[in-house]
């Protein structure tokens, strides 16, 4: 078996923690007892691009149980486990291209060696492996059934890529299912990306102020999480409806440019690029905190950074000094990129249960409706995300009501007035 990871030797740390993330996946864990017993993707040659991790590991093995083979690179370069990484080629038999801290030749060579299996499925996190494919892989193409996409980012890309006549086979887009993005994005994200930034800087955020660049599901979630720690949280934003949503729920709202001046931590999460800018970094006060947590590293010009420091220090873990010319002195965390996997583990597994089951049976339906998809993004169709919604409420034990005949009859009549 070709793989590429740090050290085999830490395979059986990683497979105790995969088994402890598995604990708090109950959707995802009955998926895997039904493929089990269907095989429903036998046959099926699967490429992923994903963040390596726990819960990653526990979509992989519910895709091989399904009866795929599955060939995993990481989506980051600094969010792979590498124990969870050797956990998955000892244990299970999954080739596996990802070691943390991967240099940039090294992250495509990685994507490159998934693309090499001739995946019949692709499983997206960003649209990296998709955007590969079509650049410098495209005789692989006729090949492919459909795919998956997980994260904002990857979903506007290939929104792009359709909206251009580019895009060459269906995908659907697991971020905008109501159970991956209401759930995942806001309360993974929130309580992920404050646990990244207390792990590498261990600053308090009681009484500091909070810069959120971006009030989508990740910005609301990361708030309404750094106001429950006792931050003052200011948040900025491009979209007058969003800005007034923030605006409603208690938060001050300004520009960045008002905003630089006065915050001590700073997060990203807006899906794109230069969002903090070197104006913005001239402006921040001596010790201000930036971290970023949208897909990629570019919501951080590090570069205009760069133009205008004096040196550069890695004075902890995942946090970077920048001594400017004006003499105050920024952190950068993780190399701004994702700050919740970069210094910390990424999601709960509770939270990436019901997005991996997304993933899972979006392959599935995928490989069921291979002949009517057309080239363009899907949404997760209705019913799978309620059924994953249901799923998870019985595994709470929360119950629900139904509706009785006479209420489905209302809803669906119009001669029944008030």
């Amino acid at each position: 078996m070709d793989y590429h990871i740090k050290d085999k030797g830490l395979a059986q740390t990683g497979r105790l923690r995969i088994e402890w993330a598995r604990k708090s996946m109950p959707v995802l864990n009955q998926i895997q007892a039904r493929f089990e017993k269907e095989r429903p993707l036998k046959g099926i040659r699967l490429g992923a691009c994903l963040h390596v991790t726990t819960e990653t590991a526990a979509l992989a093995q519910t895709l091989k149980a399904g009866g795929a083979e599955v060939f995993l690179c990481a989506s980051n370069p600094l969010s792979t486990q590498d124990d969870v990484a050797a956990a998955l080629v000892e244990f299970d038999g999954i080739p596996v291209f990802a070691i943390k801290g991967e240099d940039n030749d090294t992250y495509y060579k990685h994507l490159r060696a998934v693309l090499n299996a001739k995946p019949s499925i692709t499983m997206d996190d960003g649209a990296d492996l998709v955007s590969t494919l079509h650049t410098e892989r495209r005789e692989l193409i006729q090949g492919i059934i459909g795919g998956t996409e997980e994260t904002t980012t990857g979903v506007i890309r290939l929104k792009a890529m359709a909206a251009d006549g580019v895009l060459a086979y269906p995908i659907i887009a697991v971020n905008d299912a109501n159970t991956k993005h209401m759930f995942d994005n806001r309360y993974g994200t929130g309580q992920s990306t404050l646990d990244g930034i207390i792990r590498a800087t261990n600053r308090l955020m009681a009484g500091g102020i909070f810069v959120v660049a971006g009030y989508g599901w990740c910005g609301k979630g990361l708030a309404m999480r750094a106001r429950g720690m006792g931050a003052r949280v200011v948040v900025t934003e491009i979209d007058p409806l969003k800005a007034l949503e923030a605006v409603m729920d208690g938060y001050e709202v300004m520009t960045m440019r008002d905003a630089a001046p006065v915050g001590d931590f700073f997060c990203t999460v807006t899906g794109d690029i230069a969002v903090i800018r070197k104006e913005h970094f001239l402006a921040m006060k001596d010790g201000a905190i930036v971290s970023n947590s949208g897909h990629f590293n570019v919501e951080l010009d590090l570069q205009s950074l760069s133009e205008v420091t004096k040196s550069r220090r890695f004075i902890r873990d995942f946090v970077e000094e920048y001594h400017l010319i004006n003499e105050r002195r920024i952190y950068v965390l993780g190399e701004g990129r994702l700050v919740n996997l970069a210094a910390a583990e990424g999601h709960p597994s509770s939270v990436m249960d019901m997005s991996f089951a997304n993933q899972a049976l979006s392959a599935e339906y995928i490989l069921n409706h291979a002949n009517t998809l057309e080239k363009r993004v899907y949404s997760v169709p209705v019913n799978i995300d309620r059924e994953i919604a249901r799923l998870k409420l019985e595994s709470m034990g929360i119950q629900i009501d139904t509706l009785t005949a006479e209420q489905e009859k209302y809803l669906s009549s119009w001669e029944m007035g008030t």
